[in-house]
């Protein structure tokens, strides 16, 4: 490593932000400039600790050690190099990637881990404002077309993989722009869309075909595939967990994507009619959810000019270091607080909702109690049980289902083509990604469920690897954490 004993020298530091009381005026993204001088410190960070475990935390594979000694070393277009050589975005993972890979650093066993997300970002914007991402067409073209559907960060990683490997490439995108749940689902204050504009046009140049507004089956016939030698699924698990309890069909309750991503068209400006029912501004809104969805809600209602915003999560409060039973290098489930939390909320662990109040077909509140887990004798899932004297009424004039997601929608391409699902909804594959229906692959959150989006760009590559194999009978591309790929 570029500096040994970097580790002792310098603890760990990130970019300041906006304070929250101007942050919340707007939808911009709220990190200050951070000094070359700084990230390089950050980078000197990184032991030399003989077997680096930030690689297995990585669903990509990322070779983080490497990279980090490039920066630190001042050689930041070997640096982008690297760093290109496993990911096709590290622009976006590195402002939205939970970094599994910190979690999983061997500084962290008892010290502040790596800025390891931190430095991957400020690798690919160095390289954006040099110049150094640059269009990678391919040598040749095989003839083969491949169509990939969804824009989403699996689908965007596949269709690049697959024109690389000299493919014609298609992705067809039923929405109004491309990105997916990257335009659509996370919020501009965490990522500014012009980000996913800059690396489009990239692809495009690249000879990458895109449709927008084509949605198969409905204003695009599905025989338009026919003329296609393969097709990789990118659909995403877009189905949105739902609340079946009493009073759910009042008005005012609605699904977490369902507003923010009302927020981002508004944001990206396109034309819509107005909608009340999707504004926080002066209401008292309850998200239920404690995730990362939830977490967009709360700061997308406080950007809104909501009265007061509440979280409710059904799980147990997390403790704030690492559990017993999550040791390092494993992910833990501990407490997180988020941008959006510091902006304000209230937020509620072990809690359970249990009827919607409304008024004139209305929600205005909502009836919880609290809870308890209790273990199942038989080792089964532990049993949640209402802990007496809890009830409580909470005013609610917009209710957020930020519940998480069961698969990818019913119907539609995955009934058409007979793509079978397995016993969870998701699309069914081989360990290749191939599906049931030849020809047919799959990557993303419609195949593994809801995910990361660093993991929606690994299973892009991989599929876009599978599809090729077969295509070609060999294949020339990547396997995760392997191989490099030409300079962008």
């Amino acid at each position: 490593m570029g500096k040994p004993t970097g580790f002792k020298e310098f603890t760990r530091e990130l970019p300041k932000k906006r304070a929250p009381g101007e942050r919340v005026h707007d939808f911009k993204e709220f990190y200050l400039p951070f000094p070359e001088e700084k990230i390089r410190n950050q980078a000197a960070r990184c032991m030399d600790c003989g077997v680096p475990t930030c690689h297995s935390g990585c669903p990509l594979g990322n070779i983080i050690p490497d990279w980090n000694d490039l920066v630190y070393r001042n050689l930041w277009k070997d640096a982008i190099d690297r760093l290109h050589a496993t990911n096709n975005f590290p622009e976006f993972t590195g402002r939205l990637c939970p970094a599994p890979c910190e979690e999983a650093c061997v500084l962290s066993i008892n010290e502040p881990a790596v800025t390891i997300e931190e430095i991957e970002k400020q690798i690919i914007e160095r390289a954006f404002s040099e110049g150094w991402v640059l269009p990678v067409r391919p040598e040749s073209r095989t003839g083969k077309k491949v169509a990939v559907i969804g824009s989403g960060p699996a689908g965007l990683a596949a269709a690049q993989q697959l024109n690389r490997a000299g493919h014609f490439v298609t992705v067809y995108e039923r929405d109004h722009k491309i990105g997916g749940l990257l335009r659509y689902g996370i919020p501009d204050f965490k990522m500014e869309k012009w980000v996913i504009d800059r690396r489009v046009h990239i692809l495009e140049s690249e000879g990458i075909t895109f449709k927008t507004d084509a949605d198969l089956g409905k204003n695009v016939p599905f025989d338009e595939l026919n003329g296609y030698d393969a097709v990789v699924l990118c659909i995403g698990a877009t189905v949105g967990r739902d609340l079946p309890v009493e009073g759910r069909d009042l008005e005012g309750i609605v699904p977490a994507m369902e507003f923010l991503a009302r927020q981002n068209r508004v944001v990206g400006g396109e034309p819509l009619e107005d909608n009340e029912i999707l504004n926080a501004k002066d209401k008292h809104v309850i998200v239920i959810g404690g995730g990362d969805t939830g977490s967009d809600c709360i700061g997308t209602s406080n950007r809104q000019s909501a009265v007061t915003v509440t979280n409710f999560e059904l799980l147990p409060k997390p403790p704030e270091g690492r559990p017993d039973n999550q040791p390092w290098p494993y992910w833990p489930m501990r407490l997180r607080t988020s941008s959006s939390h510091d902006e304000g909320v209230h937020r509620e662990w072990s809690i359970n909702t249990k009827k919607f109040v409304g008024e004139n077909g209305r929600v205005t509140k909502l009836i919880t109690t609290h809870i308890e887990f209790e273990p199942d004798p038989n080792g089964g899932r532990p049993k949640i049980k209402e802990i007496p004297g809890t009830e409580k009424e909470w005013p609610a004039d917009l209710v957020l289902l930020a519940l998480g997601f069961t698969g990818p929608e019913p119907g539609g391409i995955v009934e058409h083509l007979g793509v079978e699902l397995d016993a969870r909804g998701n699309i069914k594959t081989d360990d290749n990604y191939a599906t049931n229906v030849p020809n047919v692959y799959a990557a993303g959150d419609g195949r593994r469920g809801q995910s990361l989006i660093v993991w929606a760009i690994s299973e892009g590559r991989e599929a876009a690897r599978a599809a090729d194999l077969h295509l070609m009978g060999k294949t020339e591309l990547p396997t995760k954490g392997g191989g490099d790929l030409p300079r962008v």
